[in-house]
């Protein structure tokens, strides 16, 4: 339930929730079971990006990818994660956190394989210039600059 608040505050719950990804097929399977609600842009945030963000038991909350200019970070508010990186799996719950800097090319994703919905907030900031590397798949994701559309790793996009 909605609660009544004037700005700067914010209801979470006001916001409207965006499911599954904007991926091409054939990736978008395992990200079906997320939905975001953007934070930030209803604050007016325009430096960096805040989403609160659902994932049902199965879902990821992305392919796994690393950004060439922009951080992550991520904070878990219920259930539990598995976040998964080169390094392998490690389970996070509720009140932990992970940071994923900036052209370190760990490909990293989050996986709900608890039979639970688990929530958590991921910021990052905006940089034009990001390209998303996936490691696992043949997906590229070029900078804003560069018209920020869906391509294989050769460069053609997808459609």
């Amino acid at each position: 339930m909605a609660r009544d608040v004037q700005p700067p505050a914010l209801d979470p719950l006001s916001v409207a929730s965006r499911q599954g990804s904007s991926y091409p097929e054939p990736f978008k399977g395992p990200v079906e079971g997320r939905s975001k609600r953007s934070l930030g842009e209803a604050l007016g945030l325009t430096n960096y990006g805040v989403n609160h963000v659902r994932l049902e038991p199965g879902a990821w909350s992305a392919q796994r990818h690393w950004h060439s200019h922009e951080d992550e970070f991520v904070y878990v508010l219920e259930g539990e994660i598995t976040l998964v990186t080169e390094q392998g799996e490690q389970v996070l719950a509720a009140g932990m956190a992970a940071g994923f800097p900036a052209s370190v090319a760990d490909g990293h994703h989050l996986a709900n394989k608890s039979d639970r919905p688990a929530a958590y907030l991921e910021i990052g900031d905006r940089s034009l210039d990001d390209e998303v590397h996936y490691p696992d798949i043949d997906l590229f994701l070029p900078s804003r600059r560069n018209g920020q559309v869906f391509a294989d790793k050769k460069g053609t996009p997808y459609r």
